[in-house]
């Protein structure tokens, strides 16, 4: 699994009273439909199809994380400042075009044809992707700026989780300028 996921399945280890297994190995407890539990140990295992469609279908509910360790922000775009000083018109007009990308599969006028994207992309029937992209997902700033307060609680939990040695503040590393630049051509 990975880290961020290793990261909200210990969340919710650690509030169940339980401790983390460092390596981020979690057997999943599915007894009570709606409801997953987590208990960390190594386990190998076979998931039958009717269980794998449960954990798609709770992990794709965005109260679940929410309610294991809070609001998360996992997703960041990162660049060393040499590169950024170098590059920054380019890194300005790239986040220009992901930010009118991301705009538009915001926008419910353009759903259908997100969900067909989707089912082209993963080879899956459109219908299963008619959550995407709505309030039955995980929010997305329409600015694309990331949330440096979550962010800060999810670094200082990967360290107390064992995952990493230290923590660091956020804001000391963190400048928006450029997706806030972006944003402004497009207001």
């Amino acid at each position: 699994m990975s880290r961020s996921t290793a990261g909200g399945s210990g969340g919710a280890a650690c509030r169940a009273g339980c401790a983390p297994d460092r390596d981020g190995a979690a057997a999943l407890d599915l007894t009570r439909p709606g409801y997953l539990e987590t208990t960390v140990y190594s386990v190998d295992a076979t998931l039958e199809v009717d269980v794998v469609a449960q954990l798609d279908e709770m992990f794709r509910d965005p109260e679940f994380q929410r309610d294991a360790i809070g609001v998360t922000q996992m997703i960041i775009w990162a660049a060393r400042k040499p590169f950024i000083d170098k590059n920054r018109a380019a890194l300005v007009d790239y986040m220009e075009d992901s930010l009118r990308i991301v705009r538009w599969y915001l926008d419910p006028a353009n759903h259908k044809e997100a969900t067909e994207i989707a089912a082209r992309v993963t080879k899956q029937p459109p219908e299963r992707f008619d959550w995407i992209f709505t309030n039955k997902d995980t929010y997305r700033d329409p600015d694309m700026k990331p949330n440096l307060d979550a962010l800060q609680k999810n670094v200082d939990m990967t360290k107390d989780l064992g995952f990493v040695r230290a923590s660091f503040d956020v804001k000391k590393y963190s400048d928006l300028s450029i997706v806030e630049e972006a944003a402004k051509r497009l207001k």
